[in-house]
Order: structure tokens, then C-alpha cells, then sequence
């Protein structure tokens, strides 16, 4: 469909199911039958190959996508690193400080400039590894207050960015077609992928949340015993029908330079200025490209007897390392759910993890956070990195330890999530000092005021927890 024939209905068109192998086009005969490059595309397109792994990775793990577009991508000018002064100091992050302290900060603002788009708006957080070695991955925050220009694009070839959006739409316009994203959906833009990110509401700002992988591809989680169906299904998952505009201005480099596109490189910006647009993409076949899912989808599983089973059972993506069972990055969600165990403490316990938690909140409340220095709040994160301990406040600790235990429903109206890696997770100078967003005291205020129930009971006897 072409860029001006659609309605807001047609708009956005879907094409469903996780991992899939799909094709789509925009104008009758525009994929080839039989084969990818034919000596004369049809339509008098350009055949170019996008691949998201190696020519030679397994069958099952290969990730590749044909294009059929107008011109191909490769015909623009050099890019051109940003001057300092242009390049958001807060993108590129600069040092990582690596500390055990757990951490917490307020709600992030939003953009303070209305000249804010998405990409100025992208502020390097925490993460940890090295784009260049393709190990790793980095976390942001994104504040926009207005759309990118129509005539812009932006990609990154360090990795694939999972987006989590959470106030104001995302109206994401990409190489294959158009995503609406809102709050308590989220999307994936693999690597190398041109995209265009718009307010679905100029009057309604945009912020949210980011999770930058710069190794491998995000997965379903093994279902192990729980079988077939749960969790996040792949049917649910939502890629966009190919669209495209026919704006080619001239075909060469010295017309009117009318485009701009920007690529992330290293957490360096680049920028190019073309004549045509980057989205002109007629048809395309394939399993790498962007998706969407909405997280009201998500099929919770939990405990029906006792105890509190591991967050695990949450994940709705992860990125595995080479190591079975262990990720670079799991993307988990704590949904409304039911909770039923019986002699049981229902909120997460207290723990010391060797993966790194982030946790965000999209909206509503969480059930082991309810005190605190300024407390858990949507638009706010925490970090508790590996081997630090955490888990509930002490009010949240006395309130559920003396709870009446009947089946009760948590998390109505609310959705936290969490990043979840391996990795020992380091915190940019901006997300430490410059954002001024840091919760001082929040161990103290969190942790400082839990009770001791512990009596002993006689010369050498076994301690007991005082009922």
C-alpha cells in the first residue's frame, strides 16, 4: 500500500505469529515466485538481502529478510559523525560506574525541550559488554515531545532495541510497514532496521523505557512441564504489512539532499542526507523484522499450592548466552494475577541474585514496594545488581506476613517489568548524577526498619520465628 492511499484503518496492518517466516506486498507481482533475485526484479524493483545472523548460522537460528525497494539503501553520500556539541552526551553514556548498592530512581521527566524527538531523547542509563564485540547490551530511558521529521530515519547497528513504552503512543514507521505502540505493548526494531518514531498524540508526550541487545536475538522462553501454550504465545506477536512511499527525488547523490538518515554506530551518531526516502521498501519475505505484542496478552502462571515460585515463570522474551538456561537478557513482566498459596509468603522473597535486575513500572503499583524514599513509582526504575540483596520493604513485609490468606487478586490496573541479565550491570555518569533522579536513603528507608522476630527458646535449643 502506498504511504498516501491508506486510511487511518489500513493504516496499520498486521501479520501475526513469533518467529514466523512471512511476506507482504504492497503492490500486486512486487515478490519474485520461485526465487529472491531475479536478473530483473519484478515492478523494476531492487532486490537487497537484510541479514540478521551469520550466511551460515544453523537453519533455526538464521535470521534474514528480502527486500524488493525502489533504490537500494547503500545509495546515499558518507556518513558523518555528529559534532560533539550535536551528539546527546546522555547517549553515548561515557563510563560505566559498576557498584553493589542497591538503587532507585523517581520518575524520569520528560522532555524538556518541545525540540525533543526520540532519538535526542534517548538517554543511556545502565548496560554492560561492548557493541563492537556484539557481547552484551545497554539500557535507556527515552523522553520525546514531538514526532521525528517526516524526513528523517534512525537505525542502530549495535543491536536490536526492545521498546517499552510507558505514557504516550508510539506511531513507528519502518522499512516494512507501520506499528502503532501504546503503553502496556511493546516492540522489538532488530539491528540494522530504518525506522521513523512519531507521537500517535502531538499533544501528549512520550516516555519510556529501553533495552538495547547488542548480542544475539530476543526468544520465546522453553515452556519445560508447563507444555505447549502459556506465557507469551506466538500467535500474539504482530509484524507489520509492507507499505511504502515512491518520494525518490534524483539518483545521485549531488540532488536535493531531502532525507536524513542517522545510525547508531558504537553509541556514536552518524548521519547521511539522501534524496529519496528510506522507505520504499514495495514488498518483502522473510523472518527478520520488527514486531509488535500487547503485554494484556500475557498467559500468568503460577503457584496453586504453596511458596512462591522464581519470576521465570514471568519472562515473555529472552536472549540466551551461550550458557543453557542463562540470559544476556530476559524481558519479564508482573501482570494482575492471582495469588492462592496457602501457609505461604505471596510477595517475592528476600534474595541475592547472580543475574542484574532493572525494574520498571509501567503503570499502577507493585505488591512488595508500597514504602520507601519516594517509593516505586510508574516512570521510575531500580538496579539491584548481581549479588545484592533485596526484595520487600518492610512495610510490604509485615503487611503480607500477616495477611489473611485467602485467594486474592494482585496487581489490578498495574504492570511493572523487569530486565534481567547475566551480566554485572554498570550505571552511566548520567544515570547516577546527571539525571538527579537517584533516591538517597532508599536501602535505609527500604530495609533499615525490618523487625526481628527471632526468640530463642532455652540453653542450646533451635531458634523459632515467633508465630
Amino acid at each position: 500500500m502506498r504511504a498516501t492511499d491508506f486510511s487511518i484503518k489500513e493504516k496499520y496492518r498486521y501479520q501475526c505469529g513469533f518467529d514466523s517466516y512471512l511476506e507482504s506486498e504492497a503492490a500486486p507481482g512486487a515478490l519474485p515466485v520461485g526465487q529472491n533475485s531475479p536478473q530483473k526484479p519484478p515492478l523494476g524493483l531492487y532486490a537487497e538481502k537484510l541479514s540478521g545472523t551469520a550466511f551460515t548460522a544453523p537453519r533455526h537460528e538464521n535470521k534474514q529478510t528480502w527486500l524488493y525497494r525502489i533504490l537500494p539503501s547503500c545509495s546515499h553520500p558518507n556518513f558523518e559523525e555528529l559534532p560533539a556539541e550535536s551528539t546527546p552526551e546522555s547517549l553515548t553514556g561515557g563510563k560505566l560506574h559498576y557498584i553493589p548498592n542497591q538503587l532507585r530512581w523517581d520518575p524520569f521527566d520528560h522532555a524538556s525541550s518541545k525540540a525533543t524527538d526520540f532519538v535526542s531523547g534517548l538517554h543511556h542509563l545502565a548496560g554492560a559488554g561492548d557493541p563492537t564485540l556484539k557481547q552484551g547490551l545497554g539500557i535507556y530511558i527515552y523522553a520525546a515531545a514531538k514526532s521525528m521529521n517526516e524526513h528523517s530515519a534512525f537505525y542502530s547497528s549495535d543491536g536490536d532495541l526492545l521498546i517499552v513504552p510507558q505514557e504516550g503512543a508510539l506511531d513507528i514507521r519502518t522499512e516494512f510497514g507501520w506499528l502503532l505502540v501504546r503503553p502496556m505493548e511493546i516492540c522489538v526494531i532488530p539491528r540494522g532496521v530504518r525506522y521513523q518514531v512519531r507521537l500517535a498524540d502531538e499533544n501528549q508526550p512520550a516516555r519510556g523505557y529501553a533495552l538495547e541487545l547488542f548480542q544475539g536475538h530476543f526468544l520465546l522462553p522453553e515452556l519445560g512441564p508447563i507444555g505447549s501454550n502459556g506465557l507469551a504465545n506466538a500467535r500474539d506477536f504482530q509484524a507489520p504489512a509492507a507499505c511504502f512511499s515512491e518520494d525518490c527525488g534524483t539518483t545521485g547523490f549531488d540532488g536535493a539532499t531531502s532525507y536524513t538518515v542517522t545510525a547508531k554506530f558504537n553509541n556514536t551518531l552518524f548521519t547521511t542526507h539522501q534524496p529519496h526516502t528510506p522507505f520504499d521498501v514495495v514488498a518483502w519475505h522473510g523472518n527478520y523484522y520488527p514486531y509488535k505484542y500487547d503485554l494484556g496478552r500475557f498467559n500468568t502462571i503460577g503457584s496453586i499450592s504453596y511458596d512462591h515460585p522464581d519470576p521465570s515463570i514471568f519472562t515473555v522474551l529472552t536472549a540466551p548466552s551461550d550458557h543453557v538456561g542463562t540470559a544476556i537478557a530476559d524481558f519479564v513482566i508482573f501482570p494482575p494475577r492471582w495469588l492462592v498459596g496457602e501457609d505461604t509468603f505471596r510477595p517475592p522473597w528476600y534474595h541475592r541474585n547472580t543475574m542484574s535486575e532493572f525494574m520498571g513500572l509501567i503503570q499502577g503499583g507493585y505488591d512488595a514496594k508500597k514504602g520507601g524514599s519516594g517509593g516505586f513509582i510508574p516512570g521510575g526504575a531500580s538496579l539491584h545488581n548481581v549479588m545484592s540483596g533485596h526484595g520487600p520493604d518492610a512495610e510490604s513485609y509485615e503487611g503480607a506476613r500477616n495477611a489473611e490468606l485467602k485467594p486474592a487478586k494482585v496487581g489490578d490496573g498495574s504492570c511493572a517489568f523487569m530486565f534481567e541479565s547475566c551480566l554485572m550491570v554498570g550505571v552511566t555518569e548520567w544515570g547516577l548524577n546527571r539525571c538527579q533522579k537517584v533516591q538517597e536513603g532508599y536501602s535505609e528507608h527500604s530495609w533499615g526498619g525490618v523487625k526481628v522476630h527471632w526468640v530463642k527458646r532455652g540453653e542450646g535449643s533451635r531458634g523459632h520465628l515467633l508465630e
